[in-house]
This record gives C-alpha cells, sequence and structure tokens, in this order.
C-alpha cells in the first residue's frame, strides 16, 4: 500500500469510531470485514478500545474463499444459515453491542454463479437473521456501514487505472465522501447531519400523503401514512445514544404505504446485489405490489430479489437525494449502493424502517403493518434519480407542492 492513503487511516478509524458507532464506555463492538482490509480493521479496533470499548469481536471474510464455497459447495449447504451464527448475532444485540460493517467486496465477486445458489443462500440468511435486522431497523442497537477500498472493486470503479492506482483513487474517493479531508471531520458531520435533520423537518412539517415522480421511464404514485416521519442518518439508539447508520449518507427518507404505490419506476444506475450487477431495470407496481420486473442485464437475478419472499415484493423505504449532491457532483460510478444511493433518489425492495412511523420504536410487527410497514427478510435499495427527474408532494387536500424540480429541491 502506498503511504498517501494510508497516513489517512487512522483518521477514518477514529471518524468510524467516534461518529459512525459512536461507542460508548464498556460496549461490545462487533466488526464485520475482509481480511484484505486488515490493516483498517486493526486501526478501527485500536480505536475501539481507546474509546473505551469492551470486548471488540472481529468477523473476518474473504472474497476468494466466499467464491470457492459457491462454486464448489454443495447445493444444500446454501439452504440453511447455521444457527450458531443466528444466536451469536442476537446474544450481541442483547448485551447493547455496536456493529460496524466495513464494505470493500468486488461488485462481480460472484459472476457466473448459479443464481438459484445466490438466492438461496439470500433467503436463508435473511431468515436466519430476521431478528437481527429487526433490532437494527428499530434502532434497538448502534450500527454503521462504511467502505474500503478493496482491490478488485477498485479495479470495477477506475478500469483504466492500474491496480495500485485504482486503489489509490477509491481510497481518495471515499476520504472525500465521508469528509476526511475537513479539518475536523466530526464537527464537519455534525454539520451535515444538522442539516440533512433540518430538510427532513421541512417535509415532516408538509405532512404529504402522497408522492408523484415523473422522469424518463417513470412515472410513479407512493402513500405515505399518517405516521409517517422523514429521518436522516443521524440516528438514536435505545439507550439514546446517536449514531450514524451509514458513513457516507446524503438522504433523507421515510416508509411507504405498503399497499399504495402505483406506477412504474426505471433505475438510473446499476446495482450491485449477490456479487452481481442488475441494470437498466424497469419495476411496475399495482397496490403496491412489483407486478413486473424487467432487466437488459442481471433479468434473473433481479425477478429471484424480487420473489425472495412476500414482502419483496414491496416497497419498504422511499429517499430523497439531490442531484447536485458531492457523490453525485464527482461522477464516480462506485457500483456500490452505500455510495451510488447517495448520489441519487431511491427507493427499496423490502422490509420498512419502524423508526420512520411516529412511535415506530416500540410496535409490534403486527402494529407496524397495521401503519403500512412493509415486512420482509430483505431490504434492497436501488437508484431511481437524474437530473430530468420532477416530485410533486399531494397534501390531504389536493394541494400540489413542487418537491424535486430537475433532480434538485424545490422545497
Amino acid at each position: 500500500m502506498t503511504q498517501s492513503y494510508t497516513a489517512h487511516l487512522p483518521k477514518y478509524a477514529e471518524l468510524i469510531i467516534r461518529t459512525g458507532a459512536n461507542v460508548q464506555q464498556g460496549q461490545e463492538v462487533f466488526i464485520t470485514g475482509a481480511v484484505e482490509m486488515a490493516d483498517l480493521i486493526r486501526l478501527v479496533a485500536a480505536k475501539a478500545y481507546d474509546a473505551g470499548a469492551g470486548n471488540v469481536h472481529i468477523e473476518w471474510t474473504d472474497d476468494t474463499l466466499s467464491r470457492l464455497k459457491y462454486e464448489k459447495a454443495a447445493d444444500e449447504v446454501f439452504t440453511q444459515y447455521p444457527e450458531w451464527e443466528t444466536a451469536k448475532r442476537n446474544s450481541f444485540v442483547e448485551r447493547g453491542a455496536v456493529f460496524i460493517s466495513i464494505v470493500s467486496a468486488s461488485p462481480d465477486l460472484l459472476k457466473g454463479i448459479d443464481s438459484k445458489r445466490i438466492a438461496s443462500f439470500q433467503k436463508a440468511a435473511g431468515q436466519g437473521l430476521k431478528d437481527f435486522r429487526r433490532a437494527m431497523q428499530a434502532d434497538k442497537v448502534s450500527w454503521t456501514v462504511v467502505a474500503a477500498a478493496g482491490k478488485e472493486w477498485a479495479a470495477k470503479v477506475f478500469p483504466d487505472a492500474s491496480g495500485e492506482e485504482a486503489v489509490e483513487l477509491l481510497w481518495n474517493a471515499i476520504f472525500d465522501a465521508v469528509r476526511l479531508h475537513s479539518e475536523d471531520p466530526v464537527a464537519a458531520w455534525e454539520k451535515h447531519n444538522e442539516t440533512l435533520h433540518t430538510k427532513g423537518e421541512a417535509l415532516n412539517s408538509r405532512h404529504f400523503k402522497k408522492l408523484h415522480y415523473t422522469a424518463p421511464g417513470t412515472d410513479l404514485t407512493i402513500e405515505l401514512g399518517d405516521k409517517h416521519l422523514w429521518v436522516a442518518a443521524g440516528s438514536i439508539n435505545a439507550n439514546n445514544v446517536p449514531f450514524m447508520a451509514n458513513m457516507p449518507t446524503e438522504e433523507v427518507f421515510t416508509v411507504p404505504v405498503k399497499t399504495g404505490v402505483n406506477g412504474y419506476v426505471s433505475s438510473t444506475k446499476p446495482l450491485s446485489y449477490g456479487g452481481n450487477i442488475i441494470d437498466r431495470f424497469k419495476l411496475t407496481f399495482e397496490q403496491g405490489r412489483i407486478v413486473k420486473a424487467e432487466a437488459e442485464e442481471g433479468q434473473e437475478i433481479l425477478q429471484q430479489l424480487v420473489d425472495t419472499d412476500e414482502g419483496s415484493h414491496y416497497l419498504g423505504e422511499v429517499a430523497l437525494v439531490p442531484h447536485h449532491s458531492p457523490i453525485s457532483q464527482s461522477n464516480i460510478l462506485f457500483y456500490n449502493t452505500l455510495f451510488d444511493e447517495n448520489a441519487s433518489n431511491h427507493l427499496a425492495i423490502g422490509s420498512g424502517y419502524a423508526f420512520n412511523i411516529d412511535g415506530g420504536k416500540t410496535m409490534s410487527p403486527e402494529e407496524l403493518e397495521a401503519n403500512g410497514v412493509n415486512s420482509s427478510i430483505t431490504h434492497v435499495d436501488f437508484m431511481i434519480g437524474s437530473e430530468e427527474m420532477d416530485i410533486d408532494g399531494i397534501q390531504e387536500d389536493g394541494t400540489v407542492v413542487p418537491v424535486f424540480r430537475n433532480g434538485n429541491w424545490a422545497i
């Protein structure tokens, strides 16, 4: 690794611990990351202990071994999710741990693998981690997702650069996106979080009944429930401790009424899902349900995503991101949802977040369902925004308020 970006890794690790995870005295930390990123992960662990963490547990992954498993393991392996894996994560949740996920895998990691194997394991893992994901989606525990510049991922994003040069370019793009080059990144994030929450408050004050999206290939109406809340990535866990769920983040988001989505919407960026790329796709909705899914690339993977369970036929999230956001203006296609969703308006197939409903954090699954929140073992964001997109907010009395014009805020 070259010194130019390794010199910034300690500062990045500190930002992850202080702003993303906000580790508390005695708190356990659960870190997931690839062996390729061992240098960063060790720094993150060190910063966690410096912040007063109790046990720091590392869950190592390896892209080469993951690919080998899909190539060589028996079919039945992909229909099961180990009970001990479920119990391990649930036990960390019960002890109030913070979860840090460091993503770095190639978007093409599982290209060419039998899509049935991928779909089977996505379904098995979704079922096995159902309670774990529900705890995260209700902000019972703190969690954060950040990125690291894996070699294969870097080569995908910067195909014209040499191996080390591509890694250098991707690291710099990550650092730019998370405001690491600010004089005080922690303070910069506090200010950014305030800005996003101010926009969320403006939307909440309007209390829209519906949103109407129009753009080339898109004419979609989304109903919002009476108790819906627009929030930003800055969250507060069950112990009233703030954390930042995604770094970077540029979005303000809410939850749609499960059965209140009608029309059609087209993607504007590739979706990296299950180690494959899904691109140039269109979804058609009737009474909330996806009744047609068409993709020029990754059709089979897209259909299997939609067919994961009953809830994966519906939406769980509506997110607004202006075209003039920093990641969008970088003109870099990351092939990674953590970044690409923060360069574009997006929606999510699958489960909705409990905290997007007033009082939702303490609601039962049945109460959330009664308030129109979709339930699923999956949650997959996909990008639909562009500089050609207009969005109107429709209030209870029928008043139409411009929310987005030409891809940017109008409110």
